[in-house]
């Protein structure tokens, strides 16, 4: 029976270690998105934090729009949140509300579908 060479591991500090480790940190991140609406707002703020934390370790790799996406959405959300829940006393705040929390939806489910496929995101855009 032949046997096959394996395929070497990458190191850890190696650019393919690197880039796979911060895109499984990405998937964590998106998940932790997701999550904020059932923890109170604890998981993206744990989220947008850890990703702040690790932008400087994802430049150069794929993850790097992601996490400013992420980073981006955590805040446009929070300004649109706040602007909602001021609103509340005149009673679009409600419609207000439901329109970013539709919005943050799509952008979490937009960017971890890019994330599994592999595609180019555009940090900047706003949908």
């Amino acid at each position: 029976m032949e046997q096959r060479p394996e395929a070497p591991m990458p190191y850890p500090g190696s650019d393919a270690g690197r880039a796979r480790d911060m895109r499984t940190l990405t998937h964590i991140l998106y998940g932790l998105y997701a999550l904020h609406w059932f923890t109170g707002g604890i998981s993206i703020i744990v989220a947008v934090i850890i990703a702040y934390l690790k932008r400087d370790d994802a430049a150069g790799t794929p993850s790097q729009p992601h996490l400013e996406w992420l980073i981006r959405t955590f805040w446009m959300g929070l300004v649109g949140y706040i602007i909602g829940g001021v609103l509340v006393f005149v009673f679009i705040g409600f419609a207000v509300l439901t329109a970013v929390s539709i919005w943050m939806l799509y952008r979490i489910v937009k960017g971890w579908l890019y994330l599994y496929d592999n595609k180019p995101l555009d940090s900047r855009a706003w949908f």
